[in-house]
């Protein structure tokens, strides 16, 4: 069973930064395609940023030269990094952990709080 533990939200002004963590336990984290997604109060869980196994990354318009996703296998965790954060940005990030091989598997952490103020 894939285990993923969110941390480093909090509760910051506009225009300062986060970084985020995402530990993965019970299998090989380098395997998996990792993402951040996020969602707003009334609102959608929407995609954030991705980063494939192999390293490849992808942004959501909104947040593309303010955010940046990253990997650190050998620690078994994923990160995104937030700067210049909006009052937009408020939302619950959670982490996301998918694998494909004969069948899909999708994993989800339990989310952390990002509230910027402005």
């Amino acid at each position: 069973q894939v285990q993923l533990v969110e941390s480093g939200g909090g509760l910051v002004q506009t225009g300062g930064s986060l970084r985020l963590s995402c530990v993965v336990s019970g299998r090989t984290f380098s395997n998996y395609a990792m993402a951040w997604f996020h969602q707003a109060p009334g609102k959608e869980r929407e995609l954030v940023a991705t980063m494939s196994s192999s390293g490849n990354t992808d942004y959501a318009d909104s947040v593309k030269g303010r955010f940046t996703i990253s990997r650190d296998n050998a620690k078994n965790t994923l990160y995104l990094q937030m700067n210049s954060l909006k009052t937009e940005d408020t939302a619950v990030n959670y982490c996301h952990a998918k694998r494909r091989t004969l069948f899909e598997y999708n994993y989800w952490g339990q989310g952390t709080q990002v509230t910027v103020s402005s």
